[in-house]
């Protein structure tokens, strides 16, 4: 099974990852956890540039796209053969979210992943108020430009809305981190 954790910054993808794989472990279930940018070199490179400026949009979307494949073959696709849970702390959802503000098409994206990605079995779409996300990002990452992130995450949100599959599901990130995983887990069963 392959699932994967989307959201705009503040959701609490990583805490519902956690919470997953524990909940899957206790069924006896072997699962893989990662995340996207990973920590290899093309995922390292993209956090990088997060500190010591933004590469140009092209080379972003690049390394993404270079990162993912990388991904898939060395532990997605492995891991999903020898009968693994997945869970993602996102995947091409969020390049179509995040690349998309900063003038991609988002479909173009998607359309251009689904021709060597795999798509998940479930996808939980982490939604929350922007004010609340912003409260949550202000807290973790200290001094952000409120209007740009604002305005940021909301073209992000705009593209998570957008996505409209049967394996996409959409939970209210509101709620307590416990309540959270209650939904996902009554998804799942």
């Amino acid at each position: 099974m392959f699932i994967v954790f989307e959201g705009i910054d503040g959701t609490g993808k990583s805490t519902q990852v956690n919470l997953l794989a524990d909940a899957l472990r206790q069924q006896g279930r072997e699962v893989v956890t990662s995340k996207e940018p990973t920590d290899g070199p093309h995922g390292t490179r993209l956090r990088q540039s997060a500190d010591t400026g933004r590469l140009s949009p092209q080379e972003e979307l690049d390394l993404f796209h270079l990162d993912r494949k990388e991904h898939i073959a060395n532990l997605i696709k492995p891991s999903l053969e020898r009968g693994a849970v997945v869970i993602l702390d996102r995947y091409f959802f969020s390049t179509m979210a995040y690349q998309g503000v900063r003038g991609f098409d988002p479909l173009e994206i998607r359309r251009i992943n689904e021709e060597f990605a795999p798509l998940p079995d479930h996808v939980f779409i982490l939604e929350l108020d922007l004010d609340t996300a912003l409260d949550r990002i202000g807290v973790r990452d200290g001094e952000a430009n409120e209007f740009e992130q604002r305005e940021s995450l909301q073209k992000c949100h705009e593209v998570f809305a957008a996505l409209d599959d049967d394996f996409i599901h959409r939970v209210d990130a509101g709620q307590t981190p416990e309540k959270v995983h209650e939904r996902v887990l009554s998804h799942l069963s």
